[in-house]
């Protein structure tokens, strides 16, 4: 009875192992974190490696398609707002005044529903799986591609004219550079003083 009781107490060997790749992962993320233009490098090289692995093979074109469809869905949520302004009009009209939405207003800042990092993370954890998926011929279904490219490129646009309607509606750009800085009156360094009256 002894001998179950502490063998029950005792962490599993397995998940023990499992939490420290995670500890592990997750420091290398932390890590990663403020590296934004390596990040990207990296992911676009993965990116033209697979790229490149689907041309030279010429199949896994339904594989792509699925990527490019999950990589629009990403971007959509890249580009919208966390709150939407859809549904604060909603919210509005119910619970009364709130913060502010004109252009003479007080300024809200643009907090995306789906953040940097994650977009990154996502979108390069996508193109490993995909690149994984090129491995199985089980998944080289055979389909005629121009039509995939010709169905995504009409998605791809009706989407984006939905969302640039949107931002133009609600007047919001996805995309900042910094903190606006303004210019006071220039100084010439000269110093002036004030001359004493003569009585």
């Amino acid at each position: 009875m002894d001998e179950s009781e502490s063998a029950a107490s005792k962490p599993n060997v397995v998940s023990q192992f499992f939490k420290r790749l995670g500890d592990i992962y997750q420091k290398f993320l932390d890590n990663l974190t403020p590296h934004t233009a390596v990040r990207w490098a990296a992911t676009s090289l993965i990116a033209v490696l697979y790229g490149l692995r689907v041309f030279l093979l010429k199949g896994w074109y339904i594989v792509t398609y699925a990527l490019g469809i999950y990589l629009l869905n990403l971007f959509i949520a890249f580009l919208t707002p966390k709150m939407d302004p859809v549904m604060q009009e909603d919210i509005d009209a119910e619970d009364g005044p709130s913060l502010p939405t004109r252009a003479s207003e007080e300024f809200r800042p643009f907090i995306r529903r789906l953040p940097e990092f994650k977009f990154w993370h996502s979108a390069t954890k996508a193109f490993l799986i995909a690149m994984f998926c090129t491995f199985f011929d089980a998944l080289n279904i055979p389909v005629f591609w121009p039509i995939l490219v010709m169905y995504f490129i009409i998605l791809f646009t009706i989407t984006m004219k939905r969302q640039i309607k949107h931002m133009i509606k609600y007047r919001y750009l996805p995309f900042t550079h910094g903190k606006t800085v303004y210019k006071g009156k220039d100084d010439s360094g000269k110093v002036i003083t004030a001359m004493p009256q003569e009585m």
